[in-house]
C-alpha cells in the first residue's frame, strides 16, 4: 500500500513524457500508426483500471473493518451491516459509472 503513491507518480510521469513524444505533429503520429482516438481509448481504459483498483481496495477495507466490528460486538451487527452495504453499493456504483463513461466517450 505504501508503494501506491510511487506507482501513481510513475504513471503520471510516463503520461507527461508520452504527451511530449506525441507532440510531433499529425504526420509523425500517422506514421507511427497511432491517432488521437486510439490514444484516447488507451487512456480511458487505464483510467478504468485505476477506478476498479481503487473501488476494490475500498470495498475490501470496508468489509474487513465491518466484519471486525461485528466480531468484537455481535449485538451491533444490525447497526453495522446496513451502513456497510450502503457504502459498498455506493463504491460499486462509482466503478460502474467509470465503466459506462469509458464506453460512452
Amino acid at each position: 500500500m505504501k508503494k501506491l503513491p510511487l506507482i501513481f507518480s510513475f504513471l503520471v510521469l510516463v503520461g507527461l513524457v508520452a504527451q511530449q513524444a506525441y507532440a510531433q505533429g499529425a504526420e509523425g503520429a500517422a506514421a507511427a500508426g497511432l491517432n488521437t482516438v486510439a490514444i484516447k481509448y488507451i487512456a480511458y481504459f487505464f483510467a478504468l483500471g485505476i477506478a476498479v483498483f481503487g473501488g476494490t481496495q475500498a470495498q475490501s477495507k470496508a468489509a474487513s473493518v465491518a466484519l471486525e466490528g461485528i466480531a468484537r460486538n455481535p449485538a451491533a451487527a444490525d447497526k453495522i451491516q446496513t451502513p456497510m452495504i450502503l457504502g459498498l453499493a455506493l463504491m460499486e456504483s462509482l466503478v460502474i459509472f467509470a465503466l459506462i463513461s469509458t464506453f460512452l466517450v
